[in-house]
């Protein structure tokens, strides 16, 4: 009898070890790694091996045109890059409670109105909690088949006898194989379900969503896990004491990575927002210290967010820096520039910024309107109410150029704005300026803050 060995695998970040550490020697996390059992194989000889496959030329290959299922969402239809891909495995992930399962439930009544049958296989809920939420989203579709279920094998025989265009599996990880030894929601069991879901993808054409759960302490096997096996992977973000839902795609084999859409969380579900600036700057206040407009990029999308921040005399030896919505380091940097190069006092103040929206902005081109943002707050003099500002921030205090400058300017405009911040151009370098925008270059965070401020001389 051959030997079973075992092997653990880091749960958070994949990481395999031949024996049990209480560490994780990749990510560091302290109490992720799970047994994995390998069943023995014996060797297969590759003198016998004969190739089942023939290479082809480049140029003899057809390149079929993809016929996508079109939905009327938009937002949705942005991130998927153009329509949901026959035989596609999708991973949709985000945070217990952000509103997966609402979303996806949205989407497969309009699925099953507009191209066939599709089953949502909950692990979690059962048909009557489900159905309570179609009732109360006001979903009604007569193809829309639900089973509350967690054998897979059971899950491929509901599959097979009811032919659907899509399949949703909520959660994969209450997913489980009876050939495997591992409990359900461990590493080799979302592994091994994964895996067998591809199969049933690329050979039947049906699309696969796997909700896939993620901790803040990535305790469990989340989508990181299952990264390599689909096609696509989305992530649900946002603040569960925040309206907005940013849809995040990661990784995508039909289309383009990074696309976003935004929707809002009300009482009738996920509610997509056609014009996310304007619903992002519906409550702002204008002459407020303190309050700078940036252009953001997400994906290809141009987003213009409210940066607030708050300086205030601090009571402690040692300021405080907080940081909601941007990367706390890169405060820290903002701040010894400000503090350096611009002579605003700072190191007696506590300084906080915030993102209105409960976005998260990793570019550093939003650099020029935290800076600025806080500059404002410390003066006490408000930034011009029609003016956004563009840029990052050198150590030296300069400001350097920033990607799709004309994409950003354009939705500058379209919202009212008149008047654009940003560094100054190169020799040249020509722009295509839209009409009714001034655009004011500068070359210095020093010089952004005196054309930036109402009063500043």
């Amino acid at each position: 009898m051959a030997k079973i060995k075992t092997r653990y695998v880091c749960a958070a970040c994949g990481r395999t070890t031949p024996a049990y550490m209480g560490r994780c020697p990749r990510c560091g996390e302290f109490g992720t790694m799970e047994e994995e059992v390998l069943e023995a194989k014996t060797a297969v000889s590759t003198t016998k091996r004969r190739p089942t496959t023939k290479p082809q030329r480049l140029a003899d290959i057809a390149a079929d045109s993809l016929v996508r299922l079109q939905i009327p969402r938009p937002e949705f239809t942005r991130v998927l890059g153009g329509g949901i891909v026959p035989g596609s495995i999708v991973l949709v992930g985000g945070d217990p409670g952000i509103g997966k399962s609402t979303l996806l439930l949205q989407m497969a009544a309009l699925v099953a109105n507009q191209h066939g049958p599709v089953l949502y296989i909950s692990g979690e809920e059962s048909a009557n909690q489900i159905k309570m939420r179609a009732d109360r989203l006001g979903l009604t579709a007569n193809d829309l088949f639900l089973v509350t279920e967690t054998n897979i094998a059971v899950m491929l025989d509901h599959i097979q006898q009811i032919g659907p265009v899509m399949v949703i599996v909520d959660s994969i990880q209450t997913t489980y194989n009876d050939e495997s030894k591992s409990s359900a929601g461990s590493v080799s069991q979302v592994r091994q379900c994964a895996s067998q879901f591809q199969e049933v993808a690329k050979e039947s054409g049906i699309t696969v969503f796997l909700v896939g759960h993620v901790t803040k302490e990535g305790a469990i096997a989340g989508p990181r896990v299952l990264e390599h096996i689909v096609d696509t992977v989305l992530y649900l973000e946002g603040d569960v004491f925040h309206r907005y839902r940013l849809l995040r795609s990661v990784k995508n084999r039909f289309g383009p990575t990074s696309e976003v859409g935004v929707f809002e969380m009300v009482a009738q579900g996920m509610v997509e927002v056609s014009n996310p600036s304007e619903a992002f700057l519906a409550e702002r206040q204008i002459n407020t210290p303190g309050s700078a407009i940036v252009v953001t990029l997400e994906g290809t999308r141009p987003l213009l967010v409210e940066i607030q921040a708050l300086a205030s005399a601090t009571s402690f030896s040692n300021p405080r820096r907080t940081a909601n919505g941007i990367d706390y380091n890169r405060l820290l940097l903002l701040t010894a520039v400000l503090t350096r190069r611009a002579r605003l006092k700072l190191h007696e103040k506590d300084l906080f910024v915030n993102v209105v929206g409960g976005l998260q902005i990793g570019e550093p081109a939003a650099d020029l309107a935290v800076a600025v943002a806080a500059a404002s707050s410390v003066k006490d003099q408000p930034i011009h109410a029609d003016m956004v500002l563009v840029g990052e921030i050198g150590l030296s205090g300069e400001l350097r150029a920033v990607s799709q400058l004309e994409v950003r300017l354009k939705e500058a405009r379209k919202l009212g704005f008149r008047r654009c911040v940003v560094p100054r151009l190169r020799q040249r370098q020509t722009i295509d300026l839209p009409d009714g925008l001034e655009l004011i270059g500068v070359s210095t965070l020093h010089e952004a803050i005196k054309v930036a401020l109402l009063s500043d001389k």
